[in-house]
C-alpha cells in the first residue's frame, strides 16, 4: 500500500496504473471507524484499484467547531487500510489542496473558488447551524474527484444531507463519476459509526442509543399506516425526552433525493434528527419507503434470466424490466446505420439520441414489446446477427452510460425485475433482493440450441458452446462493468431445472428476504 501527501506523487501513481482499472474512491477525514471500513470494503469487491483519502478539511469547519480536536490518527488509519486491501491513501496538506492561501475556514471560503450547492438544499437541516460547511464539502469532493478521477465514489447514507447534495452536485456538473450511498453502520445499541463517538463517555453512550430508537419507534408507526410529519416527529421526540441530556437540535422529515421538507410521506421520507450530547454533535437518520423493491438478478448469456425475471415479476406483481433487450435494441440500431463498430464516437452519437421504449402490450418472446425511435423491433432483435455483436456494442463504456441513464430511470420508483449482467454490481448496486442466475455452458448451449430449433434454425451444440465461452469471456473482461457476482448476491446454480422450478425457488428466496427485513419493504 502507497501513501501519498502530495498531489504530484498521487498523480504519477494513477499514470502508471495503466487504462482499463476501475477506481473506487473513499473520502474520510481519518479516524477510520466500522463505517468507512464498510465503505471501503465495497469499493474493493467492486473496483480494481481502491484510493482512500484522509484529509480534515478545515472548510468544512467554523471558528467555533473542533477542526483542531477533531480526532486524528494516521498511523492507526494506515494498518487499518492495508489489513482492508486499500491500494494507496492519499493524505494531503491543505497546502496541497487549497494553495498558500490562508487557513480556509467556513467563514472565509469568500478567498477561495469554491463550489456552491443549490440554496434550497443548503437551507435546512444541518446548514441551520453550519453555515458554509456544505460549500466547503462540495468544494472538496470536487477537488478528490478530479484529482483521483474514481470510477466510482462511496458515501455513507448517515450523512444523508451531505450525500443527496453530492450527487446533485455530480449531476449538475456532469462529472464522469457514479455515486455509491452505502447503509448506515451502527454499534450494537444502534448508535450510528462516527469518528465523534470518541468524544462520549460510556453512560453518554448509553443515552445517545436513544437517537436509533426513537427513529425506529418512527419507523415502525410508518409501518403501521402513519405518514404525516407531525405524529412522525412526536414518535422520535418521545423517546429523546427520556433524558436531560440530549439537547435536541432538529427532528425533520424531508425528500430524500431533493431535500424538500414534507407534510407526509407519499413514496419516500427522510426522517432526518441532529442533537448535542454534552459537548458531541451526532447526527442519525432512516429512510420511510412504501416504494416497492428492486430485484436485480445477473448471470451469464443463455442463463434463462429473461424467461425467468419476467414469470417472477408477473408472480411478484412487479414490473419486468428487460435491460438486455435495451442493448439488443441499441445493437440493432447501430448494425442498421451501418455503423463501423469500432467508431465509438458515431455510436455513441447514435445511441444518445435514441429513443428506447418498452411495453407490456401484446408481449413478444421476452415478455415485452420493444420500440426503438417508434418502430417495433421486439423479433429482429433477436436475430443471430444482433445476438453475435451485442456483447461488442455492451461494451462501449459510452453505450453503458446512456442506457444506465434509461435503466435507472425506470428503476427510481421501485418495483421493478431488472435482469442484465451488471444489474446488482452497476445499474441497481443497492437493490433489496440480489440473484445470480446461472448454468453451465453444456446446459446453457443446448437451452439456446432448442431456441433455435423452435425458430427453424439449425445450429451445432459445438458451435453454440463455443459462443457462449466467448461472450462470457467478452462480458467478463470488458473494461467498463463487467459481468461479475455481486458480494451480497445469491447464486442459483439452475442446471437440471425447469423454468418453473427456477422461478418458484428465486419466488421463495424473494419471500424469504421479505420476511428477514421487512423494514426495507
Amino acid at each position: 500500500m502507497h501513501l501519498f501527501t502530495t498531489t504530484a506523487g498521487l498523480h504519477c501513481y494513477l499514470e502508471r496504473q495503466g487504462p482499463g482499472k476501475e477506481v473506487g474512491l473513499v473520502t474520510t477525514m481519518g479516524a477510520l471507524h466500522s463505517g468507512h471500513l464498510s465503505l471501503i470494503e465495497r469499493a474493493r469487491r467492486e473496483n480494481s484499484l481502491v484510493i482512500v483519502s484522509i484529509f480534515v478539511n478545515p472548510l468544512q469547519f467554523a471558528p467555533t467547531e473542533d477542526f483542531q480536536e477533531y480526532p486524528r490518527g494516521l498511523a492507526q488509519d494506515q494498518e487499518l487500510c492495508q489489513q482492508i486491501g486499500v491500494d494507496a491513501i492519499f493524505a494531503p496538506t491543505v497546502d496541497q489542496l487549497y494553495g498558500d492561501n490562508p487557513m480556509p475556514t467556513a467563514d472565509k471560503g469568500d478567498e477561495l473558488t469554491q463550489v456552491i450547492p443549490p440554496k434550497a438544499m443548503t437551507s435546512f437541516l444541518c446548514a441551520v447551524s453550519r453555515p458554509g460547511f456544505f460549500r466547503g464539502v462540495a468544494t472538496v469532493v470536487v477537488k478528490l474527484l478530479n484529482l483521483v478521477r474514481p470510477n466510482r465514489a462511496y458515501f455513507g447514507q448517515k450523512d444523508a444531507q451531505q450525500l443527496a447534495i453530492i450527487q446533485r452536485m455530480v449531476a449538475d456538473l456532469k462529472l464522469p463519476v457514479t455515486i455509491v450511498p452505502c447503509p448506515i453502520v451502527r454499534e450494537k445499541s444502534g448508535l450510528a459509526c462516527s469518528s465523534r463517538n470518541q468524544y462520549l463517555t460510556p453512560e453518554q453512550k448509553a443515552q445517545a442509543s436513544l437517537l436509533y430508537k426513537g427513529l425506529r419507534s418512527a419507523q415502525k408507526a410508518f409501518q403501521d399506516g402513519l405518514c404525516d410529519r407531525i405524529n412522525l416527529i412526536e414518535r422520535v421526540r418521545s423517546e429523546l425526552a427520556g433524558t436531560q441530556d440530549i439537547q435536541v437540535e432538529y427532528v425533520e422529515l424531508v425528500h430524500p433525493v431533493t431535500l424538500t421538507p414534507l407534510e407526509q410521506v407519499e413514496e419516500q421520507g427522510l426522517l432526518a434528527i441532529a442533537v448535542h450530547l454534552g459537548t458531541t454533535r451526532l447526527i442519525d437518520n432512516i429512510l420511510l419507503s412504501h416504494r416497492k423493491p428492486i430485484v436485480a438478478i445477473d448471470g451469464p448469456a443463455g442463463a434463462g434470466k429473461s424467461t425467468v425475471s419476467r414469470l417472477v415479476a408477473k408472480e411478484l406483481g412487479l414490473m419486468y424490466l428487460d435491460t438486455g433487450a435495451m442493448y439488443r435494441a441499441v445493437t440493432w440500431r447501430v448494425l442498421k446505420a451501418g455503423i463501423d463498430l469500432e467508431d465509438e464516437p458515431a455510436i455513441a452519437e447514435l445511441v444518445s439520441k435514441c429513443t428506447i421504449n418498452l411495453t407490456n402490450n401484446q408481449p413478444g418472446e421476452s415478455g415485452i414489446q420493444v420500440w426503438v425511435d417508434g418502430e417495433e423491433v421486439t423479433q429482429v432483435i433477436r436475430s443471430q446477427s444482433v445476438t453475435a455483436k451485442v456483447s461488442t456494442v455492451a461494451a462501449l463504456s459510452s453505450v453503458r452510460r446512456e442506457l444506465l441513464k434509461q435503466q435507472q430511470r425506470w428503476g427510481r420508483q421501485g418495483g421493478v425485475v431488472a435482469e442484465g449482467r451488471d444489474i446488482g454490481t452497476h445499474v441497481f448496486p443497492n437493490a433489496e433482493v440480489k440473484l445470480f442466475l446461472t448454468a453451465s455452458v453444456q446446459e446453457r448451449a443446448r437451452r439456446r440450441q432448442q431456441d433455435l430449433k423452435n425458430r427453424g434454425q439449425e445450429v451445432s451444440l459445438e458451435q453454440l458452446e463455443q459462443e457462449i465461452q466467448q461472450r462470457d469471456l467478452k462480458d467478463s473482461t470488458r473494461a467498463v462493468a463487467p459481468l461479475r457476482k455481486a458480494a451480497d448476491a445469491i447464486e442459483v446454480q439452475t442446471d437440471g431445472m425447469t423454468i418453473a422450478e427456477v422461478t418458484d425457488y428465486l419466488v421463495n428466496i424473494y419471500q424469504k428476504i421479505r420476511e428477514r427485513e421487512s423494514p426495507l419493504f
